[in-house]
């Protein structure tokens, strides 16, 4: 029989209610735990920002500038990024897997370039999500384009597969060159993606009516970086956008097509030779 505990008289503490502290991001109070620990991988917690980069650009424009080779131009940025956006083939051709940052991982493809870019599939198992350990899946939806219901479609079974695993879904608004870039379509974009289960949402900054965007959705908005620009008006952008409510931002060509970091590339790669 096991002995009996005669350390002294045991403290329970019954005047002191049981306490749970609430998670710390917006919308996310009921998930269940493994959900949110994914979260909190592509969150600091301290803050409930992010700042991811994305370079998921290739599972449709193939090797665009500044992705030519993504184990020089990539992996040295990949520890000071919160959480990296890219695709399954990325992670396991070249990303090492001492990596301990967030994985956001393309889920939605099917279109190149050259073709109608809305018409895409679920391009990735959750369960092959589950056997990479990735913190969340992204998946396009193309609110008022021609495969709207497809691409809502896309997303939806996603966040039915993710709750089954624990991994969240990122709804990413993409806004092809017929629709207009205003408050009032990213509001109904983001706000449909929010309300049809994506845990957060990915969208374009505004230079009027953003913080209504951010607001209007119940889950947390990321600030799509979008197109190369100059260095001061990319981080401007960036800090409006969290000024006006954004949990953080996604970029890519503002940091991949840095003609900066591109500059001092041959540099730094002859070091990683002669250490």
């Amino acid at each position: 029989m096991p002995e009996a505990d005669d350390h002294g008289e045991k403290s329970f503490f019954p005047d002191v209610p049981a306490s749970r502290e609430p998670f710390f991001l917006k919308g996310a109070c009921a998930y269940d735990w493994g959900m949110q620990n994914r979260l909190a991988r592509i969150f600091q917690a301290g803050s409930g920002r992010t700042v991811m980069l994305a370079f998921d650009h290739g599972y449709f424009q193939g090797p665009t500038s500044g992705l030519e080779r993504l184990d020089l131009n990539i992996v040295p940025l990949a520890p000071h990024a919160d959480a990296l956006m890219l695709t399954r083939g990325a992670l396991r051709s070249t990303i090492p897997p001492t990596y301990i940052g967030g994985i956001v991982m393309r889920a939605s493809g099917g279109p190149s370039i050259l073709k109608d870019l809305s018409n895409e599939r679920v391009a990735l198992d959750m369960e092959d999500a589950a056997r990479m350990n990735v913190h969340a899946v992204a998946v396009q939806v193309f609110v008022g384009g021609e495969h709207e219901t497809q691409s809502v479609e896309n997303m939806t079974r996603l966040v039915d597969s993710g709750y089954r695993y624990g991994i969240p879904v990122l709804g990413v608004t993409a806004v092809g060159r017929e629709l207009t870039r205003d408050a009032r379509y990213l509001g109904l974009a983001t706000r449909i993606c929010a309300e049809l289960g994506a845990q957060f949402v990915k969208t374009y900054y505004l230079e009027e009516g953003f913080e209504r965007v951010t607001a209007g959705c119940p889950v947390p908005v990321v600030m799509a970086g979008g197109k190369k620009q100059p260095v001061l008006d990319a981080l401007t952008m960036a800090y409006r956008a969290v000024q006006e409510g954004a949990a953080g931002v996604d970029m890519g060509r503002n940091i991949f097509q840095s003609a900066k970091l591109r500059a001092t590339q041959p540099e730094f790669h002859q070091l990683r030779r002669a250490e």
